[in-house]
């Protein structure tokens, strides 16, 4: 199907510019986006959108891209094709030209302090989404799951052997005392990063 292809839903045609947009979005998001906010975002009918995104999915896949766009429960993201998943976690884990961005050090210096810690209370204290960063730390060995909280049945995470390892720490009674300048109210913070009553 050629990029010039236009979806029409009765009388609405897709502008020539749909496909582009919605990739450029779809790059930058973190979790899935519904048909029906991204046809919102760029007004038009959801008609439209879902044909264009069922057309973007369908060309990445015929040529043979290393992402896949796909339709989950909560709506359309990009992800790598699970074929990849070996390269992939290579670079992550292995690339010594690979650092971390300074969201992935704060994220692991809160998961450091606060463990056992979930998604929601790390979120909560860096205030912004940390899902990305979570699965990147996990997939580098720094961080790993930790089991589940027993009130809210979140997933709980904890710093690895490997953490301590290129820390060059023997325990993690070795990390330097930052705890203070972390947000005392934490503790007051439920899961979703919402504070208690």
């Amino acid at each position: 199907m050629s990029a010039e292809h236009t979806a029409g839903v009765g009388d609405v045609s897709a502008p020539p510019t749909l496909r582009r947009d919605l990739e450029a979005v779809l790059m930058v998001v973190d979790q899935p986006v519904s048909e029906y906010d991204l046809a919102r975002a760029l007004d038009l009918p959801v008609e439209v959108v879902a044909r264009t995104l069922e057309e973007l999915s369908g060309e990445y896949t015929e040529q043979g891209r290393g992402f896949d766009l796909r339709a989950v429960a909560e709506g359309w993201r990009v992800y790598t094709r699970p074929e990849c998943a070996d390269v992939v976690e290579h670079f992550l884990r292995e690339g010594q030209e690979v650092r971390l961005t300074q969201a992935a050090l704060e994220t692991m210096a809160v998961v450091a302090y606060r463990q056992p810690v979930s998604r929601g209370r790390v979120s909560a204290v860096r205030g912004v989404n940390c899902d990305g960063v979570m699965r990147t730390l996990v997939l580098r060995g720094l961080i790993e799951e930790a089991g589940h909280d027993p009130e809210s049945g979140a997933l709980l995470y904890r710093t690895t052997s490997y953490f301590l390892e290129r820390l060059g720490l023997r325990g993690l009674d070795e990390l330097p005392d930052l705890a203070p300048f972390l947000p005392d109210d934490i503790e007051g913070l439920d899961d979703t990063g919402e504070h208690t009553q």
